[in-house]
């Protein structure tokens, strides 16, 4: 049975509003006021739920882009029987999706330097961003070291970097030029991972 759309709760009906019209208008054009619109609420009913419009993203991110889950549970969870590098390189493929998600959403934020300050203050106020990412990776990294897995003069924050920057870097080769620039994810995922693990395993 179908649920409609008035019946679902307004924080939901709300997010789902912010989803589409990031996707469809872009999040430069997105506005409270339209969101509120679109899910059938007032203004000061988003204000309610959401701090601001940087929340509303930051949720729509986490929260609707496949790969988010799975990623954020890659880098929270301990596998202490699993190799290290195996683990690498499922974080490796799923930071791989998740940024291809992501850059689409984030692009328009670019194109106006008034409106990328003001989304940083408004993410700032929330306490998080793009950085959270890259943190967790490396406290991941941290307790594998902690562990004895990597080698003792491994830096986890550099290993972080350089994982993540090369799953950013691979999105950004896949929007910008097209898919036959890049290496497919399931061939690009292991040789990443099969590559960091080189220097700090």
């Amino acid at each position: 049975m179908l649920t409609s759309k008035s019946s679902r709760p307004t924080p939901e009906r709300l997010l789902d509003a912010a989803e589409k019209l990031m996707r469809t208008i872009g999040l430069a054009n997105t506005t409270t006021k339209a969101i509120a619109r679109e899910a059938g609420c007032s203004e000061a009913a988003l204000y309610k739920y959401y701090a601001n419009k940087e929340e509303l993203f930051v949720r729509v991110l986490m929260e609707r882009t496949p790969n988010a889950g799975p990623l954020m549970a890659e880098l929270t969870a301990e596998h202490p029987r699993r190799p290290v590098q195996e683990g690498l390189t499922a974080i490796a493929r799923h930071a791989a999706h998740f940024y291809a998600d992501a850059m689409p959403l984030a692009a328009s934020l670019f194109a106006e330097p008034a409106l990328l300050t003001r989304h940083r203050e408004g993410v700032r106020q929330i306490g998080t961003g793009p950085h959270v990412v890259r943190d967790a990776l490396a406290r991941h990294l941290r307790r594998e070291l902690d562990a004895g897995r990597l080698r003792p003069d491994a830096d986890p924050e550099a290993a972080a970097a350089l994982l993540l920057g090369a799953c950013f870097q691979r999105a950004f080769f896949l929007h910008f030029s097209g898919e036959d620039v890049v290496t497919p994810v399931e061939e690009f995922a292991p040789a990443v991972a099969r590559t960091l693990w080189a220097a700090i395993g």
